[in-house]
């Protein structure tokens, strides 16, 4: 499933991230700095990774390999701002179809062990087929390794 994941919605999720909101990239500071409780690395199963024009898209793919990131708890008191401003960067509007990315609930596994339930940008529909077609796999799904 590709579309907002409604069980996620009843209490603060982490967010899983693999792109320029990693630590050392453009947007982590800009977004991230003083409303992150926490930083942890993580995994994203049944996912590859896709170069874009600047920043990297998750596409769900069952039975691939996993997409690397972090896990971000976010403090409580900055959670919906936060939430609100990762909509905004990642052009998610929900039930719009011109949306890049969807907001989905899924389980990460964490690098010390077990998993979580986050929030995932994934490539929106239209996006996935496009770059399935044309785009360019990231073969580790690590984005910081294109470097």
């Amino acid at each position: 499933m590709t579309a907002e994941d409604p069980r996620g919605t009843s209490r603060p999720l982490p967010f899983f991230v693999y792109g320029t909101l990693r630590p050392g990239e453009a947007n982590h500071d800009l977004l991230l700095r003083g409303r992150a409780l926490a930083e942890e690395p993580g995994h994203l199963p049944g996912a590859v990774l896709y170069d874009g024009p600047g920043y990297p898209y998750a596409v769900e793919e069952p039975g691939a390999a996993t997409v690397r990131g972090e896990l971000v708890t976010a403090r409580p008191e900055a959670y919906q701002g936060l939430l609100a401003a990762l909509d905004r960067l990642e052009e998610y509007v929900p039930g719009d179809p011109r949306s890049l990315y969807v907001r989905a609930a899924r389980d990460v596994r964490r690098a010390a062990g077990g998993t979580v339930r986050a929030w995932v940008y994934l490539a929106a529909p239209r996006v996935a087929a496009r770059l399935r077609a044309t785009g360019t796999r990231i073969a580790d799904g690590d984005w910081l390794s294109r470097r």
